[in-house]
């Protein structure tokens, strides 16, 4: 089977394919700013960014995860009305990278020529989404023309990086993420860079450009060696979000499905959960194992029509996540493409070598069946702009896996490889296959296993990617042929970005052995 892709392209593309080498490799301008303004100036202007901070990229609030009741009929329409926000973020972003000389002579230029015209057009398609919220008898949520500005944000991870210069004093809020957490301080790594490459007239790159690596990230300080890091338990997740639900009591079995690791190559940079009937949704390119028909418009009858990769036939759910790709100037398939090249996702794409799909039980209760359709997303691709909230990562290497990073990318000694594991949401509300905001209807498991708020437990899903990956290089401060996942262009390719995705679309005998094997403590395939 081919890769699952369309040739189609939305106006947008045009200019992201022109715009390309900005974000991508070699030439274009996507360096870090220095950008200054007065202390008087920014208390006259509630978005001027303080003296000597760093503007890294632009943070702008998540509409789509305040809108938790959206009437069904209104849910097309507004899904690509949010999809347009992600992409005027992404223009405003792409004009941020280009205009570093600009910003450097003028310290309003940010606010003036950047968030305020971004502030316009989101105030018109917020309004449009609340249109279509009354429209078909919905209520718009209260305040939502307050989530139209934008800030500037820093990168600590590249302020650490550069010398001590941008001490980030703006109030960037960065959530927390790329704080050198449990103070692990990177292991020294991405130190005394000395500001080279930093904003030299806007010329070069931040990364310098070796092997093909991109310059909105990552950078030497996303990175920690595996080695340095304290034993912590294994994978749970951020915040409490992916505590594994099974272990002693309740229901103690598991059900393993295997379905490959991609070698079909199948792939799109649409997300049919969060941006149904959307182009190039994503921005970014997924990996798809399981149903092989997952595009932005799929239906769910050609969903139970599709081929599978599974090997138990009755397996026909999609399981999809973002690719892990190494740096080194490979021109892939999407090179130029939307959700590729075009919007700075470059590099060789890396299948993994394993691919464990597992579901586990519930430590307080039995389990009941999941039903058909069911979507579930976990993790958070704005995570580096939205804080912590729904992040869900956990990256590791083989052999170290009771020492697990959230906000890092680990360096792995030789005969390691890289691991990136997932633990599901596993309580459901009993009623919904989806929720408006693709989050309410299903929640993670409580720190001693049970459902709160009268949920029900349902099998978790334990994704588990083995890569092998080189791992890459910090010399003078910078990082070599680092990997990294794909993401929106204004997420830097953070660690904390990474997340996953699953619809069921198990048959109902499956499900049931399922279930069965999970509630009577069996280990079943």
């Amino acid at each position: 089977m081919g890769r699952n892709t369309r040739k189609r392209r939305s106006p947008l593309a045009v200019r992201a394919i022109a715009a390309s080498a900005a974000l991508a490799v070699a030439g274009g301008g996507l360096v870090w700013a220095n950008f200054y303004a007065s202390a008087g100036e920014s208390k006259s202007r509630p978005n001027a960014t303080l003296a000597s901070a760093q503007v890294a990229t632009i943070a702008c609030p998540d509409v789509g995860q305040k809108l938790t009741n959206v009437p069904r009929k209104a849910r097309a329409g507004v899904a690509k009305e949010l999809a347009l926000l992600d992409r005027q973020i992404t223009e405003a972003y792409k004009r941020l990278a280009d205009t570093r000389q600009a910003q450097a002579g003028d310290a309003n230029f940010v606010n003036n020529a950047i968030l305020g015209p971004l502030k316009s057009k989101r105030t018109a398609t917020i309004d449009r989404i609340g249109i279509n919220i009354r429209r078909v008898g919905g209520q718009a949520p209260q305040g939502m023309a307050q989530l139209a500005a934008c800030q500037g944000k820093g990168d600590q991870a590249q302020t650490n990086a550069g010398g001590g210069q941008g001490q980030n004093q703006g109030g960037q809020n960065n959530g927390g993420q790329g704080q050198n957490q449990g103070g692990q301080n990177n292991g020294g790594q991405g130190q005394n860079q000395g500001g080279q490459g930093q904003n030299q007239g806007g010329q070069g790159q931040n990364q310098g450009n070796n092997g093909g690596q991109v310059a909105n990230g990552p950078v030497a300080a996303d990175f920690q060696d595996i080695t340095q890091v304290q034993p912590n338990g294994g994978p749970k997740g951020v915040n409490g979000n992916g505590f594994a639900a099974n272990g002693g009591g309740g229901s103690r079995g598991s059900f393993t499905t295997s379905c490959g690791t991609n070698g079909n190559d199948n792939h799109n940079s649409d997300n049919i959960i969060v941006a149904p009937g959307v182009d190039n949704g994503a921005q970014h390119t997924h990996d798809y194992v399981g149903n092989q028909n997952n595009n932005a418009f799929t239906s769910d009858q050609q969903f139970l029509q599709a081929n599978t990769s599974c090997q138990n036939p009755g397996d026909k759910s999609s399981y999809y996540w973002p690719v892990l790709r190494l740096q080194d100037g490979t021109q892939e398939f999407d090179a130029n493409d939307l959700g590729g090249g075009a919007e700075g996702n470059v590099g060789k794409i890396l299948q993994a070598k394993e691919a464990q799909l597992k579901f586990v039980g519930n430590k307080k209760s039995k389990v009941v069946a999941m039903p058909q359709a069911l979507r579930i997303i976990t993790g958070d691709a704005k995570a580096f702009t939205n804080g912590l909230k729904n992040a869900n990562t956990n990256w590791s290497c083989t052999g170290f896996e009771d020492r697990q990073l959230t906000d890092k990318y680990p360096i792995c000694p030789p005969g390691s490889s890289v691991v990136r594991t997932s633990f599901f949401q596993s309580c459901w509300d009993g009623q919904n296959i989806d929720s408006a905001n693709h989050r309410t209807h299903v929640a993670f498991v409580q720190q001693d296993g049970s459902c709160a708020n009268g949920f029900q437990a349902i099998p978790q899903l334990q994704a588990r990617l083995v890569y092998d990956v080189p791992a890459p290089q910090i010399q003078n401060g910078q990082v070599v042929k680092p990997f990294a996942v794909d993401g929106f262009p204004d997420q830097l390719h953070k660690a904390i970005t990474d997340h996953n995705d699953f619809i069921n679309f198990f048959d109902q005998n499956t499900m049931n052995k399922m279930v069965q094997c999970i509630n009577s403590g069996k280990n079943c395939k």
